[in-house]
């Protein structure tokens, strides 16, 4: 017979039950994204990896998967970024400090930190791609020492549509990360690069085999990003993308993130290069 305490703690911890967290800090980044800050009931942390995510609801209505843009070192609570893009994410724009929400998670495999120590790292994002590499990002920075050179690159459509302004100025600040940014269409007072991100690669000075390249962003971007780093010689183990499939229940149990048996919540979203050449189809097509 299960002892009833014991039995209380697991209901208490189970994935399928949200924690409730409390925004204590939201505003809009952009004319759509918006960024909240949450902290879970307790004042407990979420444990996380950079790279998984979380499923928000807001109660009595449904919930969404959600990357998390925070580092682990980031204790007491965590970031989530939306994007206003349907029914949920508008509902949820309408939230302010001191609303409540659940959150269930953190699910998912997120990027290799342990495989990555001691290498370079190049950080490739495509738009709202910036929100789960932001984790990875501050992560490295709370831990620069045990990383090689860093460069970022990012790219997004205009410079209205840059993500984290504030801090992608401290990270071309601080003098172990090497930063450029470029745009598809430029304003009168934007004075970077011109173009789609891949024309940044090419420039990019790297040890191929001492280097980790991790790229986010849609799907459309990853068959060229990653023909440019091939190029580059880096080893298809240590390309890492994430692949942002629609996710209802985190748990690989309803099916709807599954392709070709291969569970996205489950087994990613984080696959390196060697692992999407095994795959056919639609998602093998996202980044090859």
């Amino acid at each position: 017979m299960i002892d009833r305490e014991i039995l209380l703690a697991k209901i208490k911890t189970t994935p399928y039950k949200p924690m409730k967290g409390k925004i204590i800090e939201a505003r809009m980044l952009t004319e759509k994204e918006k960024f909240f800050r949450i902290e879970l009931e307790g004042k407990i942390n979420l444990s996380h990896e950079p790279g998984q995510f979380v499923m928000v609801s807001i109660f009595g209505f449904t919930e969404a998967p959600i990357s998390i843009c925070s580092s682990p070192t980031d204790k007491g609570f965590f970031d989530l970024t939306v994007r206003n893009v349907g029914v949920f994410t508008d509902k949820l724009h309408k939230l302010g400090r001191g609303d409540i929400v659940g959150i269930r998670g953190p699910f998912g495999i997120g990027f290799p930190i342990d495989n990555m120590f001691g290498y370079d790292i190049l950080i490739v994002a495509g738009g709202l791609g910036i929100v789960p590499l932001r984790s990875l990002i501050r992560y490295i920075m709370h831990h620069k020492n045990d990383f090689g050179h860093v460069q970022i690159l990012i790219g997004c459509k205009t410079p209205q549509e840059l993500l984290f302004k504030e801090e992608t100025k401290e990270w071309m600040r601080r003098s172990e990360i090497r930063m450029n940014c470029t745009v598809d269409r430029a304003d009168p007072d934007w004075h970077g690069n011109i173009g789609l991100i891949t024309t940044l690669i090419p420039g990019v000075d790297i040890i191929p085999a001492r280097t980790y390249a991790v790229v986010v962003g849609p799907p459309i971007m990853y068959r060229f990003v990653i023909v440019e780093l091939l190029k580059k010689n880096i080893p298809d183990h240590q390309i890492i993308v994430s692949l942002e499939r629609r996710m209802r229940c985190g748990l690989g149990k309803c099916g709807h993130c599954q392709v070709e048996g291969v569970y996205v919540c489950q087994s990613g979203p984080v696959f390196n290069y060697s692992q999407l050449r095994s795959f056919k189809g639609e998602c093998h097509e996202k980044a090859v």
